[in-house]
Protein backbone atom coordinates (compact mmCIF):
# COMPACT_ATOMS: atom_id res chain seq x y z
CA UNK A 1 0.00 0.00 0.00
CA UNK A 2 3.01 2.64 0.57
CA UNK A 3 4.39 1.53 -2.52
CA UNK A 4 1.55 2.63 -4.08
CA UNK A 5 0.69 5.49 -2.67
CA UNK A 6 4.61 6.75 -3.41
CA UNK A 7 3.28 5.65 -7.05
CA UNK A 8 0.03 8.00 -6.94
CA UNK A 9 2.27 11.34 -5.80
CA UNK A 10 4.74 10.63 -8.23
CA UNK A 11 3.40 9.76 -11.26
CA UNK A 12 0.75 12.73 -10.26
CA UNK A 13 3.88 14.68 -10.01
CA UNK A 14 5.11 13.74 -13.72
CA UNK A 15 1.80 14.01 -15.00
CA UNK A 16 1.67 17.91 -13.65
CA UNK A 17 5.46 17.98 -15.57
CA UNK A 18 4.42 16.04 -18.71
CA UNK A 19 0.73 17.10 -19.10
CA UNK A 20 1.13 20.26 -21.38
CA UNK A 21 4.10 18.50 -23.74
CA UNK A 22 1.80 16.67 -25.99
CA UNK A 23 3.33 13.09 -26.72
CA UNK A 24 6.13 15.24 -29.40
CA UNK A 25 7.05 17.24 -25.95
CA UNK A 26 7.41 14.03 -23.90
CA UNK A 27 9.40 12.26 -26.14
CA UNK A 28 11.93 15.06 -26.21
CA UNK A 29 11.84 15.67 -22.57
CA UNK A 30 12.73 12.01 -21.75
CA UNK A 31 15.61 12.22 -24.83
CA UNK A 32 16.72 15.54 -22.79
CA UNK A 33 16.81 13.80 -18.96
CA UNK A 34 18.35 10.73 -21.09
CA UNK A 35 20.90 12.75 -22.50
CA UNK A 36 21.83 14.99 -18.91
CA UNK A 37 22.71 11.19 -17.37
CA UNK A 38 26.73 10.32 -18.01
CA UNK A 39 27.45 6.50 -17.93
CA UNK A 40 30.55 4.70 -17.30
CA UNK A 41 29.99 1.70 -19.52
CA UNK A 42 33.08 -0.39 -17.78
CA UNK A 43 31.05 0.34 -14.41
CA UNK A 44 29.95 -3.49 -14.24
CA UNK A 45 31.59 -6.77 -15.36
CA UNK A 46 31.00 -6.94 -18.31
CA UNK A 47 33.20 -9.86 -19.69
CA UNK A 48 31.41 -13.61 -20.05
CA UNK A 49 34.40 -15.01 -17.99
CA UNK A 50 33.92 -12.12 -15.59
CA UNK A 51 30.17 -12.95 -15.65
CA UNK A 52 30.53 -16.76 -14.44
CA UNK A 53 32.66 -15.21 -11.53
CA UNK A 54 29.65 -13.13 -10.20
CA UNK A 55 26.86 -13.87 -7.50
CA UNK A 56 24.12 -14.80 -10.18
CA UNK A 57 20.11 -13.49 -10.18
CA UNK A 58 17.70 -14.63 -9.04
CA UNK A 59 14.25 -14.09 -9.45
CA UNK A 60 12.53 -13.08 -6.28
CA UNK A 61 15.40 -11.32 -4.40
CA UNK A 62 15.17 -7.80 -5.23
CA UNK A 63 17.06 -5.25 -6.62
CA UNK A 64 20.49 -4.36 -5.35
CA UNK A 65 22.10 -0.82 -6.15
CA UNK A 66 25.34 0.21 -5.20
CA UNK A 67 25.39 3.90 -4.04
CA UNK A 68 28.86 5.88 -4.30
CA UNK A 69 29.46 9.09 -3.24
CA UNK A 70 32.95 10.49 -4.27
CA UNK A 71 35.59 12.09 -2.29
CA UNK A 72 36.24 14.41 -5.26
CA UNK A 73 40.15 15.64 -5.47
CA UNK A 74 39.45 18.24 -7.84
CA UNK A 75 37.75 21.68 -7.69
CA UNK A 76 35.68 20.55 -11.09
CA UNK A 77 32.52 18.18 -10.43
CA UNK A 78 33.11 14.44 -11.18
CA UNK A 79 30.40 13.32 -11.95
CA UNK A 80 26.97 14.67 -14.14
CA UNK A 81 26.94 16.60 -17.01
CA UNK A 82 29.10 19.13 -15.18
CA UNK A 83 31.85 17.16 -14.92
CA UNK A 84 35.09 18.68 -15.61
CA UNK A 85 37.67 16.10 -14.20
CA UNK A 86 37.12 12.50 -14.55
CA UNK A 87 35.07 10.11 -12.12
CA UNK A 88 37.92 8.13 -11.76
CA UNK A 89 41.35 8.21 -12.17
CA UNK A 90 43.62 6.09 -10.74
CA UNK A 91 45.53 6.46 -7.39
CA UNK A 92 43.75 9.72 -6.94
CA UNK A 93 40.54 9.76 -5.87
CA UNK A 94 38.63 7.49 -3.03
CA UNK A 95 34.85 6.89 -2.28
CA UNK A 96 34.19 8.70 0.83
CA UNK A 97 30.64 7.16 1.02
CA UNK A 98 29.59 3.56 -0.07
CA UNK A 99 26.10 2.54 0.17
CA UNK A 100 24.09 -1.28 -0.75
CA UNK A 101 20.63 0.23 -1.17
CA UNK A 102 18.28 -3.24 -1.49
CA UNK A 103 14.90 -2.91 -3.46
CA UNK A 104 12.80 -5.74 -2.06
CA UNK A 105 11.07 -7.25 -4.99
CA UNK A 106 7.42 -6.08 -3.91
CA UNK A 107 9.22 -2.60 -3.14
CA UNK A 108 7.44 -2.19 0.30
CA UNK A 109 10.96 -2.19 1.58
CA UNK A 110 14.45 -0.47 1.40
CA UNK A 111 17.29 -2.06 3.20
CA UNK A 112 20.34 1.01 3.24
CA UNK A 113 23.80 -0.43 4.24
CA UNK A 114 26.71 2.04 4.88
CA UNK A 115 29.82 -0.25 4.32
CA UNK A 116 32.53 1.84 6.28
CA UNK A 117 35.34 3.35 3.60
CA UNK A 118 38.36 2.15 5.77
CA UNK A 119 36.54 -1.30 6.27
CA UNK A 120 40.00 -3.90 5.93
CA UNK A 121 39.37 -6.33 2.91
CA UNK A 122 40.45 -8.50 0.63
CA UNK A 123 40.59 -6.75 -2.90
CA UNK A 124 40.43 -9.06 -6.10
CA UNK A 125 43.74 -8.92 -7.63
CA UNK A 126 45.37 -6.83 -4.80
CA UNK A 127 45.18 -8.07 -1.44
CA UNK A 128 44.03 -6.82 1.53
CA UNK A 129 43.65 -3.43 2.07
CA UNK A 130 41.35 -0.52 2.98
CA UNK A 131 37.71 -0.88 0.51
CA UNK A 132 37.75 2.73 -0.72
CA UNK A 133 41.46 1.87 -2.06
CA UNK A 134 39.27 -0.78 -4.69
CA UNK A 135 37.84 2.53 -6.22
CA UNK A 136 41.10 4.30 -6.31
CA UNK A 137 43.02 1.42 -7.68
CA UNK A 138 39.95 0.05 -10.48
CA UNK A 139 37.50 2.54 -10.16
CA UNK A 140 33.80 1.36 -10.33
CA UNK A 141 34.31 -2.21 -11.39
CA UNK A 142 37.04 -2.92 -9.23
CA UNK A 143 34.99 -1.68 -6.16
CA UNK A 144 31.86 -3.30 -7.73
CA UNK A 145 34.23 -6.76 -8.11
CA UNK A 146 35.14 -6.20 -3.63
CA UNK A 147 32.18 -6.07 -2.49
CA UNK A 148 30.39 -8.58 -4.58
CA UNK A 149 33.29 -11.02 -3.50
CA UNK A 150 32.75 -9.61 0.50
CA UNK A 151 28.99 -9.62 0.55
CA UNK A 152 28.15 -12.94 -1.87
CA UNK A 153 25.49 -10.25 -3.08
CA UNK A 154 25.11 -9.34 -7.20
CA UNK A 155 25.09 -5.30 -7.92
CA UNK A 156 22.49 -4.75 -10.62
CA UNK A 157 23.40 -1.21 -10.82
CA UNK A 158 25.87 1.52 -10.00
CA UNK A 159 25.25 5.40 -9.50
CA UNK A 160 27.93 7.79 -7.95
CA UNK A 161 27.28 11.41 -7.01
CA UNK A 162 29.66 13.70 -6.26
CA UNK A 163 29.27 16.23 -3.31
CA UNK A 164 28.49 19.22 -5.09
CA UNK A 165 25.46 17.21 -7.39
CA UNK A 166 24.29 15.71 -3.74
CA UNK A 167 24.16 19.89 -2.99
CA UNK A 168 21.80 20.73 -6.12
CA UNK A 169 19.51 18.05 -4.96
CA UNK A 170 18.87 19.17 -1.50
CA UNK A 171 18.51 22.49 -2.81
CA UNK A 172 16.14 21.32 -5.54
CA UNK A 173 13.47 20.34 -2.95
CA UNK A 174 14.01 23.48 -1.10
CA UNK A 175 16.51 22.16 1.76
CA UNK A 176 15.92 19.51 4.27
CA UNK A 177 15.16 18.72 7.98
CA UNK A 178 17.91 16.71 10.44
CA UNK A 179 17.63 16.59 13.84
CA UNK A 180 20.49 16.66 16.03
CA UNK A 181 20.56 15.38 19.81
CA UNK A 182 23.44 17.02 20.97
CA UNK A 183 25.38 20.31 20.64
CA UNK A 184 28.93 19.44 19.01
CA UNK A 185 31.27 21.69 17.49
CA UNK A 186 33.08 20.99 14.07
CA UNK A 187 36.51 20.87 14.95
CA UNK A 188 37.87 21.36 11.80
CA UNK A 189 35.29 24.08 10.17
CA UNK A 190 34.42 25.92 13.08
CA UNK A 191 30.77 25.17 13.01
CA UNK A 192 28.69 24.77 16.00
CA UNK A 193 25.45 22.07 15.26
CA UNK A 194 23.35 22.97 18.00
CA UNK A 195 20.55 20.15 19.61
CA UNK A 196 17.48 20.04 18.15
CA UNK A 197 16.32 20.65 14.73
CA UNK A 198 18.03 21.92 11.60
CA UNK A 199 16.90 23.05 8.06
CA UNK A 200 19.46 22.46 5.86
CA UNK A 201 20.29 23.97 2.32
CA UNK A 202 22.80 22.07 0.02
CA UNK A 203 25.63 23.95 1.11
CA UNK A 204 24.71 23.39 4.66
CA UNK A 205 23.97 19.78 4.05
CA UNK A 206 27.33 19.22 3.00
CA UNK A 207 29.30 20.74 5.97
CA UNK A 208 26.99 18.46 8.32
CA UNK A 209 27.79 15.62 6.84
CA UNK A 210 31.17 16.13 6.14
CA UNK A 211 32.06 16.53 9.64
CA UNK A 212 34.49 14.26 10.95
CA UNK A 213 36.23 15.48 13.86
CA UNK A 214 34.83 16.11 17.39
CA UNK A 215 32.01 13.15 17.07
CA UNK A 216 31.84 10.69 19.75
CA UNK A 217 31.77 7.97 17.18
CA UNK A 218 34.00 9.52 14.31
CA UNK A 219 33.44 8.22 11.37
CA UNK A 220 30.55 5.55 12.11
CA UNK A 221 28.35 9.37 13.43
CA UNK A 222 29.67 10.21 9.68
CA UNK A 223 27.68 7.17 8.40
CA UNK A 224 24.71 8.07 10.30
CA UNK A 225 24.72 11.48 9.23
CA UNK A 226 24.98 10.23 5.69
CA UNK A 227 21.79 8.22 6.12
CA UNK A 228 20.18 10.77 8.09
CA UNK A 229 20.76 13.18 5.06
CA UNK A 230 19.56 10.46 2.71
CA UNK A 231 16.41 10.16 4.95
CA UNK A 232 15.45 13.91 5.36
CA UNK A 233 15.77 14.11 1.46
CA UNK A 234 13.49 11.20 0.83
CA UNK A 235 11.00 12.46 3.24
CA UNK A 236 11.10 15.75 1.47
CA UNK A 237 11.09 13.75 -1.92
CA UNK A 238 7.79 12.43 -0.97
CA UNK A 239 6.06 15.69 0.62
CA UNK A 240 3.27 17.16 -1.39
CA UNK A 241 4.75 20.58 -1.05
CA UNK A 242 7.91 19.12 -3.49
CA UNK A 243 5.17 16.39 -5.80
CA UNK A 244 2.49 18.89 -6.35
CA UNK A 245 4.83 21.67 -7.31
CA UNK A 246 5.62 20.84 -11.44
CA UNK A 247 8.94 22.93 -11.02
CA UNK A 248 10.26 21.14 -7.92
CA UNK A 249 9.57 18.37 -9.51
CA UNK A 250 11.10 18.89 -12.62
CA UNK A 251 14.00 20.86 -11.02
CA UNK A 252 14.47 17.33 -9.07
CA UNK A 253 14.70 15.13 -11.87
CA UNK A 254 17.02 17.68 -13.59
CA UNK A 255 19.39 18.17 -10.58
CA UNK A 256 19.55 13.89 -10.33
CA UNK A 257 19.82 13.19 -13.90
CA UNK A 258 22.56 16.49 -14.48
CA UNK A 259 24.44 15.39 -10.87
CA UNK A 260 25.01 11.26 -11.73
CA UNK A 261 27.01 8.68 -13.13
CA UNK A 262 25.43 5.43 -13.80
CA UNK A 263 26.08 2.15 -15.80
CA UNK A 264 25.22 1.57 -19.03
CA UNK A 265 22.41 -0.23 -18.49
CA UNK A 266 20.18 2.64 -16.14
CA UNK A 267 17.94 4.63 -17.85
CA UNK A 268 15.67 7.57 -16.84
CA UNK A 269 12.64 5.43 -16.04
CA UNK A 270 15.16 3.49 -13.80
CA UNK A 271 16.47 6.76 -12.07
CA UNK A 272 13.02 7.33 -11.05
CA UNK A 273 11.87 4.03 -10.20
CA UNK A 274 14.56 4.89 -7.80
CA UNK A 275 13.81 8.23 -6.38
CA UNK A 276 9.73 6.21 -6.08
CA UNK A 277 11.30 3.16 -4.09
CA UNK A 278 13.59 5.78 -1.91
CA UNK A 279 11.21 8.11 -1.29
CA UNK A 280 9.27 8.21 2.38
CA UNK A 281 12.57 5.42 3.45
CA UNK A 282 11.57 3.95 6.70
CA UNK A 283 14.09 4.62 9.45
CA UNK A 284 14.61 1.08 10.15
CA UNK A 285 16.11 0.03 7.59
CA UNK A 286 18.93 1.99 7.72
CA UNK A 287 22.39 -0.47 9.11
CA UNK A 288 26.30 -0.29 8.75
CA UNK A 289 27.96 -3.36 8.12
CA UNK A 290 28.72 -5.45 11.38
CA UNK A 291 31.93 -4.36 12.53
CA UNK A 292 34.31 -6.02 15.90
CA UNK A 293 36.20 -2.63 16.14
CA UNK A 294 39.25 -0.60 14.96
CA UNK A 295 42.89 -1.22 14.80
CA UNK A 296 45.92 -0.26 12.87
CA UNK A 297 47.48 -2.09 10.03
CA UNK A 298 50.97 -0.93 9.19
CA UNK A 299 50.45 3.36 9.50
CA UNK A 300 46.79 2.93 8.57
CA UNK A 301 44.01 3.23 10.64
CA UNK A 302 41.42 0.88 9.71
CA UNK A 303 38.32 -0.52 10.73
CA UNK A 304 37.51 -4.69 10.64
CA UNK A 305 34.11 -5.96 9.68
CA UNK A 306 32.41 -9.05 11.64
CA UNK A 307 32.89 -11.99 9.49
CA UNK A 308 29.93 -13.96 11.21
CA UNK A 309 27.59 -11.14 11.24
CA UNK A 310 28.26 -9.65 7.65
CA UNK A 311 27.80 -13.13 6.17
CA UNK A 312 24.40 -13.17 8.29
CA UNK A 313 23.59 -9.60 6.89
CA UNK A 314 24.57 -10.66 3.58
CA UNK A 315 22.54 -13.59 3.31
CA UNK A 316 19.46 -12.13 4.44
CA UNK A 317 19.51 -9.65 1.84
CA UNK A 318 20.26 -12.34 -0.69
CA UNK A 319 17.10 -14.09 0.69
CA UNK A 320 15.39 -10.39 0.38
CA UNK A 321 14.72 -10.24 4.01
CA UNK A 322 16.49 -7.85 5.14
CA UNK A 323 13.70 -6.57 6.93
CA UNK A 324 13.11 -9.48 9.20
CA UNK A 325 17.16 -9.47 9.95
CA UNK A 326 16.57 -5.74 10.60
CA UNK A 327 13.49 -6.74 13.01
CA UNK A 328 14.95 -9.55 14.66
CA UNK A 329 18.44 -8.34 15.44
CA UNK A 330 17.86 -4.44 16.41
CA UNK A 331 20.85 -3.36 14.35
CA UNK A 332 19.49 -0.78 12.16
CA UNK A 333 20.79 2.95 12.99
CA UNK A 334 18.74 5.77 14.52
CA UNK A 335 18.81 8.03 11.54
CA UNK A 336 16.01 10.34 12.86
CA UNK A 337 17.90 11.79 15.17
CA UNK A 338 22.15 11.77 15.37
CA UNK A 339 24.53 13.62 17.14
Amino acid sequence: MRRLRRLLWISLATLLVLGGLGAGGLYFYQASLDGDIVRAPAALPTSAEEEKRRPQPKPGDGETWLLVGTDRRAESATTGEDAKAKLWQPGSQRTDTIMLAHLSEDREHAAIVSIPRDSWVSIPGRGRAKINAAFSWGGPALLVKTIESLTGIRVDHYAAIDFKGFATAVDAVDGVDVEISKTVRDTNSGITWTAGRHHLDGEQALRFVRQRYNLPGGDFDRIKRQQALLKALSDRVLSAGTLTNPVKVDGLLRAVTRSITVDDGVTPGMLRGLLTDLAGLDSSGFVTMPTRGTGMEGPQSVVYLDDAKTKALSEAIKADRARDYLKKTGTANQVDEVR
